[in-house]
């Protein structure tokens, strides 16, 4: 009589039970398909970096990973500074969110992010040299379809007045 209690019970669950939704296909086209999620496509490909009134030039690559829904630029100065900065868009809480990286030991997370016509801005909290907090933001502005302008600024009043620390300005490499 156990038995086919358990039997029923179990052929019961296998016809009326809710089944999980196969996500694995629909999340993986989610990013890819996702307005939102394609707002920094204008930055991706590979890029000569150059500062304004600076001598050289520095090299990026903007590529998508884990099926569109990161974009992570890799990049060098030339010199032997590299660093990686990754972003995100959160379908969660709809906002953007970025990590930056470099062999010199520096780390930054971007907390807070939008995208608003060709301008990607990112900011978050960050402590300075000497140790006061200070706020990061990094701006990447399309200029045209092959240039782009990534500034980087810190305030140590929050968010009062900026003070530019990188501006670098990306051309597109020649295929």
């Amino acid at each position: 009589m156990q038995t086919m209690f358990a039997v029923a019970v179990a052929i019961y669950s296998a016809l009326w039970s809710p089944r999980p939704e196969p996500r694995a296909a629909a999340d993986r086209s989610l990013c890819s398909t996702s307005a939102e999620s394609r707002q920094l496509d204008f930055w991706l490909g590979k890029w000569v970096v150059t500062a304004p009134g600076g001598t050289g030039s520095s090299a990026s690559t903007v590529s998508l990973s884990l099926d569109g829904c990161l974009v992570v630029e890799q990049w060098n100065d030339g010199r032997g500074h590299r660093g990686e900065n990754v972003f995100g868009y959160s379908s969660d809480d709809r906002t953007w969110r970025g990590f930056f990286a470099d062999n010199h030991g520096r780390v930054h997370v971007f907390v807070a992010g939008t995208i608003v016509a060709d301008t990607a801005e990112f900011q978050g909290p960050n402590k300075g040299a000497a140790g006061p907090s200070v706020l990061d933001r990094v701006r990447v502005i399309r200029s045209s379809p092959n240039t782009v302008e990534q500034r980087w600024e810190k305030s140590t009043d929050h968010g009062a007045t900026w003070t530019t620390v990188f501006r670098g300005e990306y051309t597109r490499k020649e295929s």
